[in-house]
């Protein structure tokens, strides 16, 4: 299993999108319009091998929207997960009690999965048929487009791992390794799944809402250079680590 897509929700996408262009040096590659079913425009930007994606809602019955107001801001907002064959996981997740509130049976398969089901994350298990090797980083990934390849990420290499608030980290972590078909190991920050690419850590809420993805760790060829990108920019920073969009991005060097 492997984390190949980070979603955050924001209230306006493109100067989002400006700030983790210039900050981390990567480029949008898409602008996918089938997220419009969720009442919803979007950017996706390659990281290496792995994807950023911002979106923001643009009718009055999106969920995301509910979610920005329940978040109080801008906020981390969905993992998504690529597996060899995500309709096998799917029949076993279903199966252990989570509920689907979206799914695709194409090329491209996927299961969103009820965030209640997941301590207040919404997550989705893919994968996509017919290709030869889908845990190469250049393998196909249609939310990204078909051109993604060409999209310059200059400085960001990859995305090595997500932090989930919970007022449970250990609970939450068991529940997560349930239903990913992951074990749960014990981590500098506490409980953690370390999949076969990425990492999913559990840790103490750092809001009042408690619920959600609010850190990123992102490999970077040169992390000062980005640091020096969000000074300009007058983003907060703390150590090696940028606030953008209500997620911590903590710069590791690659």
């Amino acid at each position: 299993m492997w984390l190949r897509q980070v979603a955050l929700v924001a209230h306006e996408r493109d100067p989002v999108v400006d700030q983790l262009e210039k900050v981390l040096g990567i480029e949008t590659a898409y602008n996918d319009p089938e997220v419009g079913i969720f009442g919803l425009i979007n950017a996706v930007m390659p990281v290496g091998g792995e994807f950023l994606e911002v979106v923001t809602p643009v009718k009055d019955d999106a969920s995301a929207l509910r979610y920005l107001h329940r978040r109080g801001g801008d906020a981390g907002y969905m993992l998504i997960f690529e597996v060899e064959d995500a309709k096998a996981h799917r029949t076993r997740v279903l199966g252990l009690g989570a509920r689907q509130i979206a799914a695709l049976d194409k090329r491209y398969v996927f299961t969103h999965f009820h965030p209640g089901d997941f301590g207040g994350v919404l997550t989705s298990i893919d994968s996509v048929t017919g290709v030869e090797n889908w845990f190469d980083r250049d393998s196909d990934w249609p939310p990204a487009g078909p051109d993604w390849r060409n999209a310059k990420s200059t400085n960001a290499k990859g995305i090595l791992g997500a932090s989930v608030q919970t007022k449970a980290p250990a609970a939450l972590a068991a529940r997560w390794g349930e239903l990913l078909g992951v074990k749960v190991e014990e981590g500098g920050l506490g409980p953690e799944l370390r999949l076969v690419r990425g990492v999913v850590r559990f840790v103490e809420p750092v809001d009042e809402d408690g619920t959600g993805v609010v850190g990123l760790d992102i490999a970077m060829a040169d992390p000062e250079r980005a640091l020096a990108e969000a000074a300009k920019l007058g983003l907060p920073i703390s150590g090696n680590a940028v606030d953008i969009c209500g997620v911590r991005f903590a710069l590791h060097n690659a």
